[in-house]
């Protein structure tokens, strides 16, 4: 198992990262930068490759819909050139309410551009002439622009043609082609012992297309991590707060994908319920109506050998990156002694 946290997109993005230098040093293998409707995730990401040594710097995520898909390739290419081969591209939908509500562009057939970014990207490291027709038509026709148009090639050449390409995927559609066509898979909560029962289908879906020099799916799990007792009930409460925003918040009734997983992992009601309250305005009420077993499985709360157990527990259901969100001012220890724990 490799060990990964993720950048807090509100905070300050320079003392953030001052951290992550010493986290670097506690072990950590994998840095994410969110890009919702805060800080672009690319110019982080630029800063930590100046400023670490050999974490890998992924995206987590880049929208589909706020660049073309060339400019992601570009972009990944360049991180990649910048960090010595660190970069990961990650990329996913978001939601509507952020890409027609933030970007102003329509939110639409996610899964089929999202394959064709992958498409797109791959020929780009490859300095192929980009040439392809879909969704993305490049280069543009005659009749949709000066027809001037001409397929070109990346003048540089990329330090890898081979960037590894993670999908933040919910939907079964979507991570059917992600366990086919990318390197890894970001879910958002990851509940181990449901994953083989709502996920287990697409994914199977997905592999059996899956190209062998591609290699086994990566994929990330875990939660807040505290070990310390003092830090066991502000950790829980923080986790909570955590869910209710997304599963209540984050998209509107009948259209939250992170309230549908909820769903599919046996919380029918519940679902119901946090999202009816935190759309009403009851944040607080929202978070305590999450289910403590939930919350126990989805986090990383507790004793050392309670966490040992859900990190085996993610181990076995296929998550190859502990994915810890450090609860507490010691967070170069907690990553140290979970470290040395998965290695």
């Amino acid at each position: 198992m490799k060990l990964s946290t993720q950048l807090q997109y509100g905070d300050d993005p320079v003392r953030q990262i001052e951290a992550v230098v010493e986290w670097e040093k506690a072990g950590l293998d994998v840095v994410w930068v969110a890009e919702a409707y805060s800080f672009d995730a690319v110019s982080v990401m630029g800063y930590l490759a100046a400023r670490t040594e050999r974490l890998e710097i992924g995206a987590g995520i880049l929208p589909l819909y706020s660049r073309t898909p060339t400019l992601m390739a570009m972009t990944a290419a360049g991180l990649d050139a910048l960090s010595g081969g660190r970069a990961i591209l990650g990329i996913g939908a978001s939601g509507p309410q952020v890409i027609e509500g933030f970007h102003g562009v329509p939110y639409d057939r996610p899964v089929a551009r999202t394959r064709e970014i992958i498409e797109i990207c791959r020929k780009v490291w490859r300095r192929e002439r980009l040439e392809h027709t879909g969704i993305y038509t490049v280069p543009l026709p005659p009749d949709q622009g000066t027809g001037l148009g001409k397929a070109l090639k990346l003048i540089n050449h990329p330090r890898r043609a081979d960037i590894p390409i993670w999908v933040a995927a919910l939907g079964d559609k979507n991570l059917q082609m992600t366990a086919e066509l990318a390197t890894g898979w970001l879910p958002h909560t990851v509940l181990p012992e449901k994953m083989h029962e709502v996920f287990g289908p697409a994914l199977a879906a997905g592999f059996a297309k899956r190209a062998p020099e591609l290699g086994p799916l990566q994929i990330t799990g875990g939660g807040i991590l505290a070990l310390d007792e003092d830090a066991y009930g502000p950790a829980r409460d923080a986790a909570r707060n955590l869910l209710a925003l997304y599963i209540g918040g984050m998209g509107a009734r009948g259209r939250n994908f992170y309230n549908t997983v909820f769903r599919r992992q046996g919380y029918e009601a519940e679902a119901s319920l946090v999202q009816d309250l935190y759309l009403d305005g009851k944040k607080a009420e929202a978070a305590a109506a999450l289910p403590d077993d939930f919350v126990d499985r989805v986090t990383l709360i507790g004793p050392p050998g309670r966490v040992k157990e859900r990190i085996a527990a993610l181990r076995e259901a296929g998550v190859t990156h502990l994915h810890v969100l450090p609860y507490g001012p010691e967070t170069p220890k907690l990553l140290a002694q979970v470290k040395e724990w998965i290695s």
